[in-house]
């Protein structure tokens, strides 16, 4: 297990907004789930039409080979596969008329889908 940065900064695998931070430490709460402990997995996966998406849950704690970023009161968790693809990544929330939610805005991206739900690198 190994902690990426911290509030103070360093190298990061993803850069975590306050906004994103405070809403997920709230979800996280909100579950009655112990924000010391637990956090936000942040992976990547299979699927979509441009063949890699996005995936977010909540975990109790990371797994042993989990690069652990804490910024802003959130731990994110990301698994060695993923770090490949979303390395130098922001975690960002927004809201707005089309609906809020977390986005990650990622430097490794060479294409996305027409509805952004998907990615290539």
């Amino acid at each position: 297990m190994s902690v990426e940065a911290d509030d103070t900064g360093g190298e990061t695998t993803v850069t975590i907004t306050q906004e994103a931070a405070s809403e997920a430490v709230q979800l996280i709460e909100s579950e009655g789930l112990d924000t010391n402990k637990a956090g936000l997995r942040l992976f990547v996966q299979q699927g979509g039409c441009a063949g890699l998406s996005y995936g977010m849950r909540f975990d109790d704690e990371p797994e042993s080979d989990d690069a652990i970023v804490e910024q802003h009161g959130l731990r994110v968790f990301v698994d060695p596969a993923s770090q490949n693809y979303i390395g130098g990544s922001k975690l960002q929330y927004e809201g707005g008329l089309q609906g809020a939610g977390f986005h990650v805005e990622n430097p490794n991206v060479v294409s996305e889908c027409g509805c952004g739900e998907s990615f290539r690198t």
